[in-house]
């Protein structure tokens, strides 16, 4: 057996520049080639799917428009729980890969824990529970999309409470929607359907989670972790771990199914999709890009020192590992960006190795094009971080 190769931090920047649609000529022309390049986009903060997608757009004026039509029109993208017990958008397609591979066991965690602290709390049993279960699904087939309160109206039941972990220090009320929907949205019922205002809202419809078929738990795994892999390739086994939310015995598994290559990174023992570990050039001119809170790049891998200093980490990190708006030079994070009330994308380079006047240029760029195409829109990110606070106070 010959030496593994090994893929430097270059490298790994350079796959990253192209396949995740940073570097100009690699921009997409629809939202839905950005999901489909990332495997999926970050959902818990609304605002961070559309900024991702704008990130990577040719033509981001189409951002707004295009994004609401691939959710809400076409449904060829979904916002569905995914892996982590976290939010995602999902291209439809693979919402029954997702859905088999890792939603299936964090459903049956989740309906468990809901039956405990109902019967905890002296709520009514599993029957009843099942009973606003089927009404609620099929209110919510008679209405399309509906909030929480518009099911309510349908199915009075779901407004009942129930008092969870009574006596302790976190005692609280919960309400029966509340937590039967998250339920049912772990479970692929049910998915995060229109927002109640505009794009950036944070108040949403729930709808019908499209249909899909029932897949043996292991091949989607493989699956998933095979795009994944293409996309972000190479990762680390700690890396894959911690994107997927497994066990290390199903992502060794998922490995062996779709017979991944073992590389050498600075890190360690890195893996790549079958036939992935010859060398990639990287793009022809050097790149910029200001992502979003929560972009799937930056989020991407749980080891991430080929592309951020440990030492900014404090600063574009929230505390629990919630990353902030970033700027990127060439597939390496350098500081950070934010706006401001009035609307200005404003911009601090933290890291200042390889930064000069070319860069320097290119950001301004694409802090004008984001500015652009967001027009009066404010956006503030979900989960604020020291340097996004101290850049929108200005």
């Amino acid at each position: 057996m010959g030496a593994r190769r090994y893929i430097g931090a270059a490298e790994r920047r350079a796959r990253l520049a192209l396949r995740h649609r940073l570097a100009g000529p690699a921009r997409a022309a629809t939202p839905e080639e950005v999901a489909a390049s990332l495997v999926a986009l970050h959902g818990t903060d609304p605002a961070t799917v559309y900024l991702a997608v704008g990130a990577r757009l040719a033509d981001p004026a189409k951002t707004v428009d295009d994004t609401g039509r691939a959710l809400y029109e076409d449904r060829s993208l979904v916002r569905m729980h995914g892996m982590r017990h976290t939010v995602f958008v999902f291209p439809t397609a693979l919402t029954a890969v997702v859905h088999a591979s890792t939603g299936l066991a964090v459903a049956a965690a989740e309906r468990a824990s809901l039956l405990k602290h109902m019967a905890a709390a002296g709520a009514p049993d599993v029957a009843w529970l099942k009973e606003v279960e089927e009404s609620t699904l099929a209110a919510l087939a008679r209405r399309g999309q509906a909030t929480a309160a518009e099911l309510a109206q349908d199915e009075p039941r779901l407004r009942e409470q129930f008092v969870y972990a009574p006596g302790k220090s976190y005692e609280g009320v919960h309400t029966v929607s509340t937590r039967l929907l998250r339920v049912l949205g772990v479970e692929g019922k049910v998915v995060r359907g229109r927002p109640l205002g505009s794009w950036t809202s944070g108040r949403f419809r729930w709808a019908l989670a499209p249909e899909h078929p029932e897949l043996d738990g292991a091949g989607a795994q493989a699956e998933l972790l095979g795009r994944w892999l293409a996309a972000c390739g190479p990762a680390t086994e700690a890396d894959l771990k911690w994107w997927t939310g497994w066990r290390v015995t199903d992502v060794r598994r998922a490995l062996a199914a779709i017979g991944a290559e073992a590389v050498e990174l600075d890190g360690g023992t890195g893996f790549v999709a079958a036939g992935d570990s010859d060398p990639v050039p990287g793009p022809d001119e050097p790149w910029a890009a200001l992502l979003p809170a929560l972009d799937p790049t930056a989020m991407g891998w749980r080891q991430r020192d080929w592309y951020v200093a440990p030492e900014l980490r404090p600063r574009l990190f929230d505390r629990s590992g919630n990353v902030g708006p970033t700027v990127w030079w060439n597939g390496r994070v350098i500081g950070g960006w934010a706006q401001r009330p009035d609307g200005e994308i404003t911009w601090r380079i933290l890291d200042e190795e390889g930064v000069g006047r070319e860069a320097r240029a290119a950001i301004r760029a694409e802090a004008e094009r984001l500015g652009g195409w967001l027009g009066t829109t404010r956006v503030t990110p979900r989960f604020r971080t020291p340097l996004e606070r101290e850049l929108a106070a200005g």
